[in-house]
């Protein structure tokens, strides 16, 4: 079974015991979030076939879907059906005994077994139950939650992809289930909340998170200018709604991402490129004359971008403090990580505590510090009859 204390300390959810009836990605995410934090986690899996995720792919690594493998480590597996009597009195022994509960059927799925969260208040009065789901427990109950669906229903592919008129226009989803990693963050926050708050009055509470909402507060500026000033944004590419330049310029290879914030750094940028009239320029000269004459101002810094490469710009325009990059790939991405020692992965172990592969680590850093957690996601069933043992000495 798993352990969270370390060599060096003692990690902060130690001593907590999660019971994780959720599958895909955002339930597993926020409870593999909870198991990195020293938090026992144990994965309830349907027998024979388990998370979904086990089966995505490919790819597959050598030890099975890179899918599964990215939200499932830290975990004990078990295997239980929870249409079979005995399958749900375990669970319930389970929840019983649990601190956290995070699960995400369809809204009243788990009611309907017995195993929703009035069934445990009473008798085990401090448990934290977080539900996810797609739309919500009231109007949205019965649709099914798909991060591709609710990126276009809430609005986000609106915003996303080329504009109106441009080569390849049209909406387009993230490249990655944006969606269910936020709802992910915002269970961990809402469970985290409440657990703080269970120090203080000893009881729990039922957490509820939905991914239309969790899209919807990541809006941020973009929900806000609908709110609050009547716009409605619209697909813009690479740019930026609100500031300029603050998006990709071509150079003379290849794109180069350009975030100039302020009019500093704007000026830096125009004399780097040798072109320092453009910075006192009254049409470029503030940033929102620069939002307004966008379609004048852009071929103009490419023009000046174009007597270099991307590499060349990125490291003369760092130097003089403007905000810029290269469009990396995800392996350039983690070695610049690496370069900059942020030690972006870990080397996750097996039960037997040999090296199996890597993975992305918890991006948090801790002083005193705390070394990661770094068990290998479970076989399937790995620890049901560790656990049951356990749940009934």
């Amino acid at each position: 079974m798993n352990t969270a204390s370390t060599a060096e300390g003692t990690a902060p959810l130690e001593g907590l015991l999660v019971a994780d009836f959720s599958r895909v990605l955002a339930g597993p995410l926020a409870t593999m979030t909870l198991a990195d934090l020293g938090a026992r986690v144990v994965k309830v899996e349907r027998p024979g076939t388990g998370d979904d995720t086990r089966h995505w792919g490919p790819p597959f690594s050598a030890t099975g879907s890179t899918y599964f493998e990215s939200v499932n480590r830290n975990k004990e597996s078990v295997e239980l059906d929870l249409a079979d009597p005995e399958g749900r009195a375990v669970a319930r022994e389970l929840a019983l005994r649990a601190d956290v509960l995070v699960e995400n059927f369809k809204p009243g799925g788990l009611e309907k077994l017995g195993l929703g969260y009035e069934s445990f208040a009473a008798e085990n009065p401090g448990l934290v139950y977080a539900s996810i789901s797609g739309f919500g427990s009231a109007g949205g109950r019965d649709l099914p939650g798909y991060d591709f669906i609710v990126q276009a229903l809430g609005g986000l592919m609106s915003i996303t992809g080329a504009a109106d008129g441009e080569p390849g226009a049209g909406p387009t989803k993230v490249g990655v289930a944006v969606v269910d990693v936020l709802t992910a963050k915002d269970a961990t926050i809402g469970i985290l909340a409440a657990l703080a708050e269970r120090a203080r009055t000893g009881r729990g509470r039922r957490v509820e998170v939905n991914l239309l909402s969790s899209l919807q507060g990541a809006l941020a500026n973009q929900g806000q200018a609908y709110l609050g000033a009547g716009a409605t944004p619209r697909r813009m590419g690479n740019d930026h709604p609100s500031i300029v330049p603050y998006q990709l310029l071509a150079t003379a290879d290849a794109p180069l991402a350009v975030a100039a914030g302020n009019d500093g750094q704007f000026a830096r940028l125009c004399e780097a490129i040798g072109s320092p009239e453009l910075a006192a320029d009254p049409r470029f000269a503030t940033n929102p004359a620069r939002v307004a004459h966008r379609a004048e101002l852009v071929p103009l810094l490419e023009s000046g971008l174009s007597t270099a490469s991307a590499e060349v710009w990125q490291d003369k325009l760092a130097g003089l403090g403007v905000p810029c990059g290269r469009v990396a790939g995800i392996g350039e991405g983690l070695d610049y990580a690496e370069s900059l020692g942020l030690s972006p992965t870990v080397e996750v172990r097996d039960r037997s505590g040999a090296a199996v592969g890597r993975q992305v680590r918890h991006p948090i850093a801790w002083t005193p510090p705390l070394p990661p957690r770094t068990e290998a996601p479970p076989a399937l069933g790995a620890d049901t009859a560790d656990v049951v043992r356990w749940l009934r000495a």
